[in-house]
């Protein structure tokens, strides 16, 4: 039997569990189809530091979330077991034993659920869930919502940083460099050379600037035309909405998406084969009023939603 969130006309919202949506622990059931794991780490920051608080300021963002998601018909909770892994623990003084054990955790946790979410922490951290990922699914078509590449080889001579993890990754085999996108890209870059080596690592890229032309619909049909049928994991920046949606952020750049067009585009992920997701740099202290845990916590409730759907699928089939 399913064990859904607590009840809120039996436990106001203010009260209740600590965790993401007020979902069940993960010692609190058997079986388990998609876990929602913390990774308190950003050690990897080049600007602001912070996001290490970035999990627990989502889950407790994310108290509104309902049972019910209207723009996808479904109860995301009653098609599949989901919970909270709680958080995974990250060496702060050395990024390397710090990867070393987000991938062990990760690894040790896709044991026990199929699909696995996690609320960030910095961009560092998608290198260590790919890895883990490709170990179980081979290599994995990536797209990836964020203003910047994160593609970049090295922070004063560190290759393993917030904007490196896509360069590793791909360089790793761990990405299907034919079924990779990037969402969102803007501002300046160091050079036209930084564009010419994304692409060849095997990135696409829509630019945030082509979102009035493209619309929601246009990004969706590029993203699936991209991907496919391929194993697909999401990886969202939350500075790829704009500061007015999303000002709790590292590195914030003017000109993002809205948050109404991130949910739009990431609901798409329903029909499409999604096996992780991540959203990161969420970084409390520039917070304000819970805008920018707001806006992460919803975006993490569409990708479960969509995530559940495949869980659907996959029973029905």
């Amino acid at each position: 039997m399913i064990r859904g969130p607590v009840d809120s006309s039996q436990v106001p919202r203010f009260a209740g569990p600590p965790t993401f949506a007020r979902l069940p622990r993960i010692d609190e059931v058997s079986d388990v189809d998609i876990a929602v794991l913390g990774v308190p780490f950003d050690s990897g920051v080049s600007y602001r530091p912070g996001a290490r608080f970035g999990p627990s300021h989502v889950r407790e963002s994310s108290r509104l979330l309902r049972p019910y998601n209207p723009a996808l018909a479904v109860e995301p909770f009653a098609l599949a077991q989901v919970v909270d892994a709680g958080d995974v623990v990250a060496n702060p003084f050395s990024i390397p034993e710090a990867v070393r054990q987000i991938e062990v955790g990760a690894r040790a946790l896709l044991e026990r659920a199929g699909r696995l979410v996690t609320i960030g922490g910095d961009h560092t951290i998608a290198l260590p869930l790919l890895r883990s990922m490709a170990a179980i699914h081979g290599p994995v078509a990536v797209v990836h919502f964020d203003a910047h590449l994160d593609t970049w080889d090295t922070y004063f001579g560190e290759p393993t940083t917030h904007g490196t993890p896509f360069r590793r990754a791909s360089e790793e085999g761990l990405l299907d460099r034919s079924g990779c996108l990037h969402v969102g890209i803007r501002g300046p870059l160091y050079g036209a050379a930084d564009l010419r080596q994304d692409a060849e690592l095997g990135f696409q890229t829509v630019h945030a600037r082509e979102m009035d032309d493209l619309g929601v619909a246009g990004v969706v049909e590029r993203i699936r035309d991209r991907v496919r049928e391929r194993p697909v994991y999401v990886s969202v920046d939350i500075d790829v909405l704009d500061p007015a949606f999303a000002p709790g952020t590292g590195t914030p750049e003017s000109g993002g998406l809205l948050s109404r067009e991130l949910l739009g585009i990431v609901r798409a992920f329903s029909t499409l084969n999604l096996i992780g997701a991540d959203v990161v740099e969420v970084a409390p202290a520039y917070d304000h009023a819970e805008i920018t845990g707001i806006a992460a916590s919803h975006v993490l409730y569409e990708l479960v939603s969509a995530m559940a759907m495949g869980v659907a699928r996959g029973s029905a089939g």
